[in-house]
């Protein structure tokens, strides 16, 4: 079984890393730290290790100078776990999910899982079952279901739902097979530019803009990285889009926050000339859904040649999944994690992984490709298209092999917790959150900008330094 310095060494150098620039970096702490029978604590301390050692060598890059990096395991993990901690003016986080969200026995003795959290993936729901929004309607209705047959038929309504299978049963599917043909990152060239120079500034992505348009937790946290590490992140929202306020506050930190409405012209072309003079447009929408508004991955390179362009999908970007919607959730449901974890602890059912891990790790893989492909922009030109799933992050988190006696772990407890916890100002109170666990001896990552309510900014750049 790999060491997570190991699996570290495998996402530096596959994504193009130089292999000498991992002497920069110590790991510390012991597995497992979670109850979970997956190595997801070292998925959380290589995932965000990465992300560090990027930032470290873009620092190199501009300044010519070299710093260590350093990740505690624990840290890592509590801040896999960040909207947990989250105290917004006192106040704990309210309820995760909607009423009718949750696991459900259907008539061939299988479970399903239903994401009900935005309002019109709740109401594909109900449409397809005949039901209102109430546990025991949907549990009665949903036995006179067969589980694939209503995972189709809710995906084809505009439903999120996910059907329980052994990783086995995912295994055979040809969606499981496509993953294997797709690296844990891709980077792709995508157009010819010349080399952008590096802005001024005294953090490794100072004076770079990245346009975030993402939701929930894996793309948002993305953008939260590249702020802690300097970056100018302006979160593109709408006034009508479905949100999760307590995720939004968590994943906010660091970040300008403006609504732009896409389905308007006046809208579509504010997002232009934004983009215009962008460094990154990191986005979590639908494969083909900004592509319909003029914003596919060839778009933002003709608008801006030299762009990187970061694209999230659920399951991968190629396969007859290719287009499924999905959340953290609903991937560990259907690729196996639920029903291994659920044998592991003794369960007749599915029992979840003990954070969003899927999310989390994506969303630093993100950040992780998006400096990657701007510091080779920087060295030899050209428009770069990074791509992650969390399906493939699935993937390599199976991969890394399981923990034994794992799921027996105590959870951590407040005291394990709050050395990791900091306060700061917001739009919404006082704030404790979780800092970032990749330290640099350098140019240490903090938020410079405060969690504000989204809409709460002009779509406008700030000038650079």
């Amino acid at each position: 079984m790999q060491s997570p310095r190991e699996i570290l060494a495998d996402i530096w150098t596959q994504a193009g890393g130089d292999a000498a620039a991992l002497d920069a970096i110590t790991l510390s702490g012991e597995e497992p730290q979670l109850p979970s029978s997956f190595r997801v604590a070292a998925a959380a301390q290589a995932a965000i290790a990465a992300t560090g050692l990027a930032a470290a060598q873009i620092w190199q890059l501009r300044s010519g100078q070299s710093q260590d990096v350093t990740v505690d395991m624990r840290h890592a993990v509590v801040e896999c776990r960040s909207e947990r901690y989250l105290r917004a003016d006192g106040k704990g986080p309210p309820p995760a999910w909607d009423a009718i969200a949750g696991i459900y026995k259907t008539r061939d003795a299988r479970f399903v899982r239903l994401h009900t959290n935005f309002p019109h993936h709740r109401a594909a729901v109900c449409m397809v079952l005949n039901c209102r929004p109430e546990r025991d309607e949907v549990q009665t209705a949903l036995l006179q279901w067969d589980a694939e047959a209503f995972e189709t038929a809710a995906y084809v309504a505009g439903g999120v739902v996910a059907m329980m299978r052994s990783h086995d049963e995912w295994s055979a599917l040809p969606q499981a097979k496509a993953l294997t043909e797709l690296p844990l990152v891709s980077i792709e060239k995508i157009g010819n530019a010349a080399p952008k120079p590096w802005p001024k500034g005294d953090r490794p992505l100072a004076g770079l803009r990245v346009l975030d348009l993402s939701r929930v937790i894996a793309g948002p946290v993305a953008g939260r990285t590249l702020a802690a590490h300097g970056a100018d992140v302006l979160l593109i929202s709408g006034p009508d889009l479905p949100a999760i306020p307590w995720l939004a506050i968590d994943t906010g930190r660091g970040k300008l926050t403006s609504f732009v409405e896409l389905k308007s012209e006046q809208g579509r072309s504010v997002l232009r000339d934004l983009l215009a003079s962008a460094d990154i447009f990191s986005q979590g929408y639908r494969p083909r859904a900004l592509a319909a508004l003029g914003f596919s991955p060839e778009d933002a390179a003709k608008i801006n040649p030299g762009i990187v362009y970061v694209s999230l999908s659920a399951y991968g970007h190629a396969g007859p999944w290719a287009g499924r919607r999905g959340f953290d959730s609903l991937v560990q449901t259907a690729t196996g994690f639920n029903h291994a974890e659920g044998l592991a602890a003794g369960m007749e059912g599915p029992k979840e992984l003990p954070a969003q891990m899927l999310d989390h790790a994506t969303g630093y893989l993100m950040a992780f490709g998006a400096m990657m492909a701007k510091a080779r922009q920087a060295r030899e030109g050209g428009s770069w298209h990074v791509r992650v799933s969390l399906a493939r992050t699935g993937r390599w988190l199976w991969n890394l092999g399981r923990v034994a006696d794992g799921i027996t772990t105590e959870d951590l407890k407040g005291d394990a917790i709050r050395p990791f916890v900091q306060e700061v100002p917001s739009g919404f109170g006082p704030l404790w959150s979780v800092s970032h666990s990749a330290v640099l001896s350098k140019t240490p990552a903090f938020w410079a900008r405060p969690a504000m309510p989204l809409g709460s900014h002009p779509p406008q750049w700030p000038a650079r330094p």
